[in-house]
């Protein structure tokens, strides 16, 4: 489990997959843990039952493993003794606090990721948005219009599925998929290994598409050169002032489907001053992928940052 933001996010559960991986092993885990207790004041009796299924598909391979596990435990009888000095009762109670800081971990990683991806020349976006906000379709629309003038190495990240690296791989980009399970963000460690898989070349551009989230996201440092924050004409205007911190750690805001705005209730100046409100450094570029109006501001701005 993540110490951050609590979501279900062990390391064994994040997998690292190119498409070009022909052998990919698939892994389902059903787990049923059922638990009777019963309790007076002397005795307890528990009942215990675990039944763990588990299916793995290796090179045409299948195995199935069924595990039944029934416990019954005997009555138990605890006797406590009263503590007493001197025919007066006390209770101890011990309160330790300890802070630290859970992100120092992460904050570190991050910096050391910064520094490879500065001592290589690699200019590092960081794309955030709400889920359906288009940023496969820009990445999608913006490799095939402008890789003969730039090398793309594209990071994907979801909880499942290999769809949009799938679409990336199409493009002709070199791309890797990170499935977090039940993570709702990546982090500076699982950059710091899908760039040692997926071998990103010097004087190159890396696009690491985050998981679909405008909160736990908007924590991670990743070690990006700049944080690109996208959001769409059919999500509400007040977004930015909803989740703020993804808008102050961010220097872009892409404001995209420009070509939906007769048809929706959105808009525009209003979510930018909310957003300025947040961040007044934040910059803001409107574009409809689907039509490609805006797309060359867009291009623009990333030719103009990456050469910095």
């Amino acid at each position: 489990m993540c110490g951050t933001c609590g979501c279900g996010q062990p390391d064994d559960h994040v997998t690292y997959k190119k498409p070009s991986d022909e052998n990919n092993p698939e892994h389902t885990h059903n787990i049923e843990h059922e638990h009777d207790h019963e309790h007076d004041d002397e005795n307890h009796i528990h009942h215990h039952h675990h039944q763990i299924n588990h299916s793995h598909k290796h090179d045409n391979i299948h195995h199935e493993h069924d595990h039944f596990h029934e416990h019954e435990h005997e009555k138990h009888n605890h006797e406590h003794e009263e503590h007493n000095h001197d025919n007066n009762t006390h209770s101890h109670s011990h309160e330790i606090i300890i802070e630290q800081n859970i992100m120092l971990k992460n904050d570190k990683l991050a910096e050391r990721n910064r520094g490879y991806f500065e001592a290589k020349n690699i200019f590092t976006l960081n794309l955030v948005s709400s889920p359906g906000s288009g940023k496969t379709s820009l990445l999608e629309r913006t490799i095939n219009e402008i890789k003969k003038e730039n090398n793309f190495f594209v990071i994907e990240g979801d909880q499942q599925t290999m769809n949009d690296a799938n679409r990336i791989n199409a493009t002709g980009a070199p791309v890797i998929q990170i499935n977090t399970g039940n993570g709702c963000h990546l982090d500076a460690d699982m950059i710091n290994k899908a760039v040692k898989k997926l071998d990103v070349a010097e004087n190159s551009i890396l696009i690491i598409e985050n998981v679909g989230n405008l909160v736990c996201p908007s924590l991670f440092d990743l070690g990006e050169s700049k944080r690109v924050v996208i959001i769409s004409v059919t999500e509400g205007d007040d977004k930015p002032i909803k989740y703020p911190n993804m808008f102050m750690s961010s220097q872009l805001c892409i404001i995209n489907k420009m070509d939906l705005l007769p048809y929706v209730d959105f808009n525009v100046e209003k979510a930018k001053e909310y957003a300025s409100r947040i961040n007044h450094h934040l910059e803001f570029i409107e574009v409809s992928v689907k039509t490609g109006v805006g797309m060359d501001k867009w291009y623009e701005w990333l030719k103009t940052n990456s050469k910095k």
